[in-house]
């Protein structure tokens, strides 16, 4: 096995345990049968920047986590397979510029399908963060979350929009706070 082989060993068990196992048993996780071959491995992965050794254990670091991004691919009619230039990205790296203030939230309900935003999707808010007419946001309006589009009528008087136009748009009786930006958002299309 290669080291490619080892470090998707290594993924697959840290995925089903959130840990690493002591070097020991790091043996029977990538199948060598030497502790000195494991430590070889650990430190090829280490100067590769899929690990770190913190305190005597081994972590992964953020390369642990990123995926290939191998290619575009066209929507529409097929293209040519390409040889494109593989690039390591994580979905931090993607959607989320301030993990401090960003926060997940799942959305339920079809009110705003056609922005893209379908029931059971996971978005990706940014609290505390600056707000404009147009942006997708997560409000508290009169005590009840929701995710619209913010808009701005023409009094002054901001409202909020959503994107099927079965729903009516929410004008505030009472208290119109945001609790943040959506920036982006993901689904799972396969169990």
């Amino acid at each position: 096995m290669d080291d490619e082989g080892y470090l998707a060993a290594l993924r697959t068990y840290w995925k089903r345990q959130q840990a690493f196992p002591s070097i020991a048993k790091l043996c029977d996780v990538v199948g060598l049968a030497s502790t000195s071959s494991v430590f070889a491995l650990v430190g090829r992965l280490v100067d590769a920047g899929y690990l770190e050794r913190t305190e005597g254990r081994i972590a992964p670091t953020h390369r642990f986590f990123a995926r290939p991004l191998v290619s575009t691919v066209r929507a529409g009619v097929p293209q040519p397979v390409g040889q494109d230039a593989v690039e390591l990205v994580t979905i931090d790296d993607y959607l989320i510029d301030d993990p401090n203030r960003t926060v997940l939230c799942r959305v339920r309900g079809d009110s705003m399908k056609d922005a893209g935003l379908l029931d059971g999707d996971i978005v990706t808010v940014e609290k505390n963060s600056a707000t404009k007419a147009g942006d997708i946001v997560v409000a508290i309006v009169d005590d009840d979350y929701t995710i619209k589009t913010l808009r701005l009528n023409a009094q002054g008087r901001y409202f909020l929009q959503p994107a099927n136009t079965a729903f009516a748009d929410i004008h505030p009786v009472g208290s119109l706070e945001i609790f943040g930006v959506v920036t982006g958002s993901f689904r799972r299309l396969r169990r």
